[in-house]
């Protein structure tokens, strides 16, 4: 009996460390799969990871190549560009010096030979007139227009058409000055003009070459290429004083502009009204403490009043309004004042007053102190 219970206990033993080891062997494999399997996934996410830097690398590569490529092309056809346009001027050079293509429609000469606009007649109308680079920078130092620079960079020459609206127009301020060219069944003579037409009809062009012609004859001009500039950008403020609002920065801008050309004549023209000029703020500075004018002392010049409202901001609005009428009252020369962009004086301002914490109000042209006074002006163009 002993010996079958050793038996079966031995039987027993023996089986259950069969189970042990199937168990244990079973675990080991188990393990052994899984360590395998991370050792697997690691690699082939090693390799992925390796395959993507090399596609990424390859991309960027392509894209780099792509960019030196598109970078020379670019730079080659700007390379092409700069090019032609030096071949075009050695042609036109060329051509300038070769009297027989100097022919126009119906076999006139393309070119006038008149030196001058004042000696131009209607016989040159629809030629072209031929200015200096550096005459144009003495005449119209406040800037050229930009219907007249597209001109030149399109025609690669320094030279404009002679149009006969440019030659009825200095005809008639002829007449203005010189009673005896007036005629008695010719047109009525207005001091006051607009020139009016569809956009790039050459209006700037002939209000510049008005300029430049007026200037030769020694006239005193307030010439504004960009009036636009008037009505935006910079400081303003309400003047309590006036109602109107002051533009310090643009007033000062606009006296820098003025003397340019003009320092001769100004130092010669005594200032006719000796009133003192009202100060407002300077851009961003606000007003002077105790301050509210500015004396002019006698034997002061044109030159003096506009010297003040450049070196002192809080004066370059009553400056500007004050010159307008300094101007009117000159009379030993001939004045002309010249608007360019006077169409957005005739409408609403870059400017906006607050009415409540939520709204604002745009401010009108008619508002501003140096736009109000447009209404003198003897020459405009919109």
């Amino acid at each position: 009996m002993l010996r079958l219970i050793s038996r079966a206990a031995a039987a027993a033993a023996a089986l259950s460390k069969q189970r042990n080891d199937t168990v244990l062997t079973s675990t080991s494999i188990l393990n052994h799969q899984f360590f395998y399997s991370t050792k697997t996934q690691t690699k082939s996410s090693k390799k992925k990871q390796d395959d993507n830097k090399k596609s990424s690398k390859s991309k960027s590569k392509s894209s780099d190549a792509n960019s030196l490529s598109a970078a020379a092309a670019a730079q080659a056809d700007s390379a092409d560009d700069l090019e032609s346009v030096r071949a075009r001027a050695r042609r036109l050079a060329e051509d300038d010096r070769n009297p027989s293509l100097d022919v126009g429609p119906n076999h006139r000469p393309l070119f006038t030979k008149t030196t001058s606009l004042s000696l131009l007649t209607r016989k040159d109308a629809c030629t072209y007139f031929k200015f200096s680079e550096d005459e144009l920078k003495a005449m119209l130092p406040e800037g050229l227009p930009t219907g007249m620079l597209t001109e030149f960079k399109d025609s690669m020459r320094y030279a404009l058409l002679v149009r006969q609206s440019f030659l009825d127009i200095r005809d008639h301020f002829r007449r203005i000055v010189d009673p005896s060219l007036q005629s008695t069944n010719g047109p009525k003579i207005r001091k006051q003009i607009v020139l009016d037409g569809p956009l790039c009809c050459g209006k700037s062009i002939t209000l510049a070459m008005l300029v430049h012609w007026a200037r030769e004859e020694g006239w005193l001009v307030l010439y504004v290429p960009r009036g636009r500039e008037w009505t935006h950008g910079g400081y303003f403020y309400k003047n309590p004083q006036t109602g109107l609002w002051d533009t310090p920065l643009q007033a000062e801008n606009v006296l820098k502009d003025f003397i340019k050309y003009n320092e001769s004549h100004l130092r010669e023209l005594p200032c006719q009204i000796l009133d003192p000029i009202p100060l407002g703020e300077g851009a961003g500075v606000g007003l002077l403490k105790g301050v509210d004018s500015k004396e002019i002392s006698e034997g002061s010049t044109l030159f003096d009043l506009v010297q003040m409202g450049i070196n002192q901001m809080h004066a370059s609005v009553g400056v500007v309004v004050r010159l307008r009428k300094e101007l009117s009252l000159v009379k030993d020369i001939p004045v002309l004042i010249a608007i360019d962009q006077y169409n957005n004086w005739f409408t609403f301002s870059e400017y906006e007053e607050p009415v409540t914490i939520r709204s604002t109000r745009p401010v009108h042209a008619r508002e501003l102190a140096m736009v109000s006074i447009n209404s003198f002006f003897a020459l405009q163009i919109d």
